[in-house]
């Protein structure tokens, strides 16, 4: 009898004739259903962030096209034309004025440069001191500072020759350039030194201070270097300080320099030669072509993010599919928010310009804009100066004295009256009369002061010599001004001589914050004699109100307060007396409109970053999912495998079976018919 082998089949199907994987494969293609909707989900996901970016690129690039018609300045661009260009060139900006100006240049300001005797050598020590270089105009043996800090320079063993002095100089970057000249003479080797500053009221004094190594030593750089009208001018001067002197439509102007900015309003001016006898022109028009292209450009940007924003969310009727972004919300905002800007009208305007359209930019059916070049040209040529309130963000007052400083994104457009209850004044410091004679200041003896300058604490010591009230006051505005410590901070004073013969210090600021007070050696000298007192008072900040609610101030400003629709407005004060100071218009123009939108949706917590957020969380959500989905069909496919698997055997052995039983009916059967 033959035996049935119940041995398991290693291949399913082989022994029953079952297609086992196709069975399980078909069942699993029906498990899978689950996992193909979490992928389908996921691209779905993946191609609205990759939708996000290019519709947030596109927004970026319109805001970074409307920011030239934001800019104030840059929509009141000029060009300038001079008649000959080898005599100036000029450019121009806001506040210029078109037309033609006759221009004559008499004289081109510069800088004064001292030439010292000549020496033998230029690397024989010639004595040690303390050089100090100060700057203003020589008259009639007396010098005038004109409020630039004095330089010292300190001369010892090591730079106390002619090379080492101008090493010295020329180190200390103060200003001043220093070379040896070698003019071929028994004593050839000669200092020259140049002020970098040009103009009438930039001479140098020179004055020699006892060195380290002693009073003959200083003696001897004294009798080199001492350029003083007062002790004696020692230097030779090679050039004089000299003003700029030209003729603007005939009428003489005189400036320290050779770039000029308020000779011809809006325009400066940079001298380049003389021109005395024969006027040129300067020929001064609207920048028109530019002023356009921005135009332009903000049309052909709008045109280009709505074509963006359609492409995303369109909808086709003839395969009835939508885009990524079909019916997607922030699309429909931006769109809404866009169309909204552009076809409105300002909420308040300085001029009479409120719409795009009244300039040639109007909206069409498709929704896009459209420029008519010819009316532009028509706004440009007679309302130029009013274009910079239909696109930025201006401000105007009716108070001359009265000044639009800044606003911020809190500002409500609108009109706001101004009153004021105090005016802001400035901290001073008021001696008592000096007298009409000199006023000695003896090195080691009245020469240290201690200031208290806005809170700020600092020492300084004035230079040594005999001085005239206006003198004194001049050096003691430069010190002061020189210290770095009160500079870096934008601390400063303004001192002169009053009708009294008393010297006034003055804070350039103003606001409780200003206040001056002075000690020290030198301190009774300038306050007019020992026991003599000086009258200070701290400036007082201005207060006042903006749209009826009293708001905050520094200084000369008031600012709009905080939840008011005036939030963030900054107002200066110039000048003026307390009361009702008239009001300030706010105007928030077209293009600022959609830079604050882009803006703040381009934020890190804007709708772009919002959308993305929820995305890339729905995603994380999903791949979590993804994952268990995947395990749960491995889990699946092996529990299908295995029944098939055991039926597969189960169906082999019965076919075994079936087969014996068959031979053995027919071998019974061939026996039966034998017997």
């Amino acid at each position: 009898m033959t035996s049935i082998s119940t041995a398991t089949l290693s291949s399913p199907g082989i022994g029953s004739g079952l297609d086992v994987t196709g069975m399980v494969n078909s069942l699993m293609a029906a498990e899978q259903a689950p996992l193909k909707a979490l992928t389908a989900k996921q691209s779905s996901y993946t191609a609205k962030l990759s939708a996000y970016g290019a519709l947030k690129s596109a927004l970026a690039s319109f805001q970074s096209t409307v920011k030239n018609l934001s800019d104030p300045a840059k929509l009141q661009a000029v060009t300038t034309t001079p008649g000959d260009s080898s005599v100036l060139s000029a450019s121009g900006g806001a506040g210029a004025v078109p037309g033609t100006y006759s221009i004559e240049v008499t004289q081109l300001a510069q800088a004064q440069k001292l030439v010292a005797a000549g020496q033998t050598s230029d690397t024989a020590a010639i004595g040690s001191g303390l050089l100090t270089f100060d700057f203003g105009s020589s008259s009639a043996g007396s010098f005038t500072g004109n409020g630039q800090a004095s330089q010292s320079v300190s001369i010892g063993t090591g730079n106390n020759t002619l090379a080492g002095i101008r090493d010295a100089i020329n180190a200390a970057n103060i200003g001043i350039s220093a070379s040896v000249v070698n003019d071929g003479s028994s004593s050839p080797y000669r200092l020259s030194l140049s002020n970098t500053q040009t103009g009438a009221a930039n001479s140098m004094r020179i004055t020699v201070g006892a060195g380290s190594d002693g009073a003959g030593s200083s003696s001897a750089l004294a009798a080199l270097l001492t350029n003083d009208p007062a002790a004696g001018q020692l230097l030779t001067q090679s050039m004089a300080a000299q003003n700029a002197t030209l003729k603007v439509d005939g009428i003489l102007v005189s400036k320290a320099g050779n770039s000029i900015a308020d000779a011809v309003p809006g325009v400066t001016l940079t001298l380049q030669k003389s021109n005395a006898g024969s006027p040129t022109s300067l020929g001064v028009a609207y920048n028109t072509a530019s002023v356009t292209s921005s135009v332009q450009a903000f049309v052909s940007g709008y045109n280009s993010l709505s074509a963006t924003l359609k492409n995303l969310s369109s909808y086709n009727l003839t395969s009835k599919t939508g885009a990524v972004l079909n019916g997607d919300s922030l699309v429909r905002s931006i769109q809404g928010q866009l169309r909204s800007i552009v076809t409105g009208a300002l909420a308040s305007s300085i001029t009479g310009l409120t719409r795009l359209n009244q300039i040639g930019v109007s909206m069409q059916k498709d929704g896009t804009l459209a420029l008519d070049a010819n009316k532009l040209k028509t706004a440009i040529s007679t309302q130029f100066s009013q274009l910079s309130q239909l696109f930025a963000a201006t401000g105007s007052a009716s108070d001359a004295q009265l000044a639009y400083a800044s606003s911020s994104s809190a500002t409500k457009a609108g009109s706001y009256a101004v009153s004021v209850s105090q005016m802001a004044t400035q901290g001073s410091w008021l001696g008592q009369s000096l007298g009409s004679n000199l006023i000695s200041i003896t090195a080691g003896v009245n020469d240290s002061l201690q200031i208290t300058l806005d809170s700020l604490q600092a020492s300084l010591t004035l230079p040594s010599g005999s001085y005239s009230a206006s003198a004194l006051a001049a050096a003691v505005q430069a010190r002061i001004n020189g210290i770095s410590r009160f500079s870096d901070l934008g601390s400063a004073v303004t001192a002169s001589i009053d009708g009294n013969g008393a010297l006034k210090l003055l804070s350039t600021r103003y606001g409780a914050a200003s206040n001056i007070s002075l000690d020290g050696s030198a301190a009774s000298v300038l306050l007019g004699g020992s026991g003599a007192s000086a009258t200070t008072s701290r400036g007082l900040d201005m207060s006042g109100q903006i749209n009826g609610v009293a708001v905050s101030r520094s200084g000369q400003y008031l600012s709009g307060a905080p939840g008011d629709a005036a939030e963030g407005l900054r107002v200066n004060i110039l000048g003026g007396g307390t009361g009702s100071r008239g009001n300030v218009q706010y105007t928030q123009g077209f293009a600022y409109q959609v830079d604050q939108l882009a803006s703040s949706l381009l934020a890190d917590t804007g709708m772009f970053t919002t959308k993305a957020d929820t995305i890339n969380s729905a995603m994380t959500k999903l791949g979590a999912s993804t994952l268990r989905e995947q395990d749960r069909l491995s889990a699946v496919q092996a529990s299908y495998q295995a029944q098939f698997t055991k039926l597969d055997s189960m169906m082999s052995k019965m076919n075994a079976t079936s087969s014996y039983l068959t031979q053995q009916l027919t071998a019974l059967a061939k026996g039966a018919s034998i017997a």
